[in-house]
């Protein structure tokens, strides 16, 4: 199973998770694109942009952190992280 868990900090507290579920038969970055844009959806977001330091946290480390510069829109938090915390 594929679990995905997804928070949003201000001011260095947790003010909402969710944790996203995936048990389809399809590849790990499928699952990660789909995970984060079903979390924007809850959390009434539009999804972020990808930059290249979050790509590569999330290669190595399999967690990373949007924050302001990877929104079009303004944000009224510091950050949304994204953490693996189950693959399959």
């Amino acid at each position: 199973m594929f679990r995905m868990w997804c928070k949003i900090y201000k001011e260095n507290h947790l003010v909402k998770d969710t944790v996203i579920e995936d048990t389809r038969d399809t590849n790990r970055t499928r699952k990660v694109l789909d995970g984060l844009e079903e979390c924007c959806n809850r959390f009434n977001l539009t999804p972020p942009i990808w930059l290249d330091l979050n790509v590569s946290d999330f290669k190595r480390f399999s967690y990373t952190r949007f924050n302001s510069h990877n929104f079009i829109e303004n944000i009224d938090f510091d950050y949304l992280e994204i953490r693996m915390i189950d693959e399959d």
